[in-house]
């Protein structure tokens, strides 16, 4: 069921527990033998002022919506690329390669 899919991890927490969380992931998704994303990676430290979120839980801060659209463009990226497709953009250019 999970061997040999694309995954990415992203944590929200405080201090270091983010980070501990994501690699113990990581070592469980080695055994299932699923493929994370090396780059980016996301940690959002949410308590850490100034407000990530509104009182509707709404994401405001648009630096980490930036960085969630690079780590969700890389998960695309490396899906396609495990199940050996290609990503074209709007220009025709092949922007696997290379990468």
């Amino acid at each position: 069921m999970w061997a040999n899919k694309a995954a990415a991890i992203l944590s929200v927490a405080g201090g270091g527990q983010g980070r501990r969380c994501q690699y113990h992931l990581c070592q469980i998704g080695v055994y299932l033998d699923l493929h994370f994303i090396n780059k980016p990676e996301f940690f959002l430290n949410g308590w850490q002022p100034p407000a990530k979120f509104d009182s509707d839980g709404k994401l405001i801060d648009l630096a980490i919506e930036e960085g969630l659209k690079e780590v969700l463009l890389s998960l695309q990226s490396f899906t396609l690329r495990l199940q050996g497709k290609n990503l074209k953009d709007k220009s025709g250019i092949d922007s696997s390669i290379g990468a």
